[in-house]
């Protein structure tokens, strides 16, 4: 069953961020795009490249008001004790929230429950709480921030310019599509 246009779980929980916990719930979400990345674990191998790279494009995604949730089913403590020991979690400005009851991962459908890890999962909700783009891959290959971001632009301009539809690899500033009859078979 496909998760478009489903609306987030209600949820309530810890998170870690510039050097203290805070609460994350469902109503901080509502608002603005936010981007909902789901890793398996703290203290592993592919994780800290991942979170690495949207560090490093964390200021552009809140330039174009979206917030990173980075999620896995470690507690706030763990990601705590990951960013003091960790050179590459340090970068981390987003909030790395704690999902151990698997609420989150539940409601986003990327538990594995046999594990209680969630699976690599990226959701993208907008401002009015829905999921408006997701993918999961296997636990042994990364993700790219840098089409995360593409993707995030696309989703705002085609939720600002209804008429328009972005093509393959479309960039901001770049040429989108008016669909039409006049279209149909010409591209």
């Amino acid at each position: 069953m496909s998760q478009i246009g489903k609306q987030i779980v209600d949820f309530k929980v810890q998170a870690y961020q510039n050097q203290g916990f805070e609460t994350v719930e469902k109503k901080d979400v509502l608002g603005k795009w936010s981007v909902f990345f789901f890793y398996p674990a703290d203290f592993t191998f592919v994780c800290p490249t991942e979170l690495e790279d949207l560090a490093d494009l964390y200021e552009e995604f809140k330039g174009i008001g979206a917030e990173i949730y980075s999620v896995s089913t470690d507690t706030h403590f763990v990601h705590k004790a990951w960013h003091d020991t960790s050179d590459t979690i340090k970068k981390i400005g987003y909030p790395m929230l704690a999902d151990p009851t698997g609420v989150l991962s539940r409601g986003f459908d990327v538990m594995i429950e046999e594990e209680g890890l969630a699976e690599r999962g990226t959701f993208v909700v907008n401002p009015e709480g829905e999921i408006v783009a997701y993918e999961v891959v296997a636990g042994n290959v990364g993700r790219n921030a840098e089409e995360l971001l593409r993707r995030v632009k696309a989703l705002q301009f085609v939720a600002n310019n209804p008429s328009e539809v972005c093509p393959a690899k479309w960039k901001e500033g770049a040429e989108t599509l008016k669909p039409s009859i006049d279209l149909v078979g010409k591209i």
